[in-house]
């Protein structure tokens, strides 16, 4: 039997949500060193609740959130920012009036002393995005959904974060954009990145993640394969997903 990979991410009863109300109750999940793991559900199911509560943007009530063995349940957005967690938000929100690389250099602003570093995380992205780099001083309005979708992911890849949030990173996506954009996940795999994904497309989360976790009003109410879900076909699709 495999060993399971030291957890990066390690969330333990987690309840959280805006105002008075809680949006998740008692989550529990982890992501291990180097792997991939989805949290699937319909609209609604509080995944993007449970990535905002990592990140410290919305109210912790009860539970505990660690990165990397720190406890960032009490620490504020830009501390956990500094290479703890970092997001490609749904929606990308990408500085459209800047360039493709004063985006990317956005994310790594807690290092710029370190230029370097900072080269370096730029050549990787530029590595997996080609066509950023031919794109670097072209403004990010005049780029497609799917490179801007690029642009997001790499701006989260130049905070050299322990753990890597995706929002619904196929979302409006054309098919070829999807597919690019699913092969930049794997390479990132290939790298040893740590992965926590939204997803409502299984296929993408099959492609790319060695665990799902399936969240319905609020709760984690079931933990899959991509094995599993391959063989229980359209009845775990319905049965979750609508």
């Amino acid at each position: 039997m495999s060993e399971q990979p030291a957890p990066v991410l390690e969330i333990e009863s987690l309840s959280a949500g805006y105002g008075r109300f809680d949006v998740v109750r008692d989550v529990a999940l982890t992501v291990g060193k180097g792997e991939a793991v989805a949290l699937l559900g319909p609209n609604g199911a509080g995944k993007t609740t449970v990535l905002h509560a990592i990140m410290g943007l919305v109210r912790q009530r009860r539970g505990l959130i660690r990165v990397g063995g720190t406890d960032v349940s009490a620490l504020p957005p830009h501390r956990i920012a500094r290479g703890l967690a970092a997001i490609a938000p749904e929606g990308r929100r990408l500085f459209l009036d800047q360039s493709v690389e004063d985006n990317l250099v956005l994310g790594a602003l807690h290092l710029r002393r370190d230029r370097a570093r900072v080269e370096r995380l730029l050549g990787s992205v530029y590595e997996i995005f080609p066509v950023l780099k031919a794109y670097r001083h072209r403004l990010s309005s005049f780029l497609s959904g799917g490179e801007q979708q690029m642009v997001a992911i790499g701006r989260m890849l130049m905070s050299d974060p322990q753990v890597m949030l995706l929002d619904e990173p196929s979302v409006a996506l054309s098919p070829v954009a999807v597919d690019i954009v699913v092969k930049a996940m794997l390479e990132l795999r290939r790298r040893g990145a740590s992965l926590l994904l939204v997803e409502q497309r299984i296929d993408v989360a099959t492609r790319v993640c060695d665990r799902l976790y399936v969240m319905t009003h609020g709760e984690i109410v079931d933990k899959l394969t991509p094995d599993m879900v391959r063989s229980g076909g359209m009845s775990i699709l319905n049965k979750y997903l609508g």
